[in-house]
């Protein structure tokens, strides 16, 4: 045929059973080894109807002193920072651990009353009411001269 031969990332077959050190510490540093994992890590759903827009942002494992939230400039913002440590001590022998992690999301949310934007953490699930304004912002043709 055409000698199309399919694509697999298989590092063990490409390297006679090594990996390379860059795959290896790029596996051990990713975003999972943080408490966060994937592109953006946070993951949200926007509803919307007539009078409000509703988020609902994945934040598992964050507690609510770890989350800011900012609505400016018609841009909210989702941010968490998390860190842990772990000091564990016994008979010769002493362990301390940390993990620290950070991810931010933002979304363009227009027409919305600031000062009645509502926002509720619960099993790792961050809800924002952001009630819509009355007054919408009108749109205008520049002439190019």
């Amino acid at each position: 045929m055409f000698g199309i031969v399919p694509f697999r990332n298989n590092k063990i077959n490409q390297r006679g059973g090594w990996l390379d050190m860059d795959s290896i510490f790029s596996d051990f540093f990713n975003d999972a080894s943080l408490g966060f994992s994937g592109a953006g890590a946070i993951k949200a759903d926007i509803k919307e109807n007539d009078r409000e827009y509703v988020v609902e942002a994945e934040v598992p494992g964050a507690r609510k002193e770890d989350i800011k939230l900012e609505l400016k400039d018609d841009r909210l913002t989702i941010s968490v920072e998390r860190s842990e440590e772990t000091e564990e001590e016994r008979s010769n022998y002493i362990r301390r651990e940390r993990r620290y992690g950070s991810a931010s999301r933002s979304f363009f949310i227009e027409n919305v009353k600031q000062e009645d934007v509502t926002a509720k953490y619960e099993n790792g699930i961050l809800s924002i009411v952001l009630p819509k304004s009355e007054t919408r912002k009108t749109n205008s043709r520049i002439e190019i001269q």
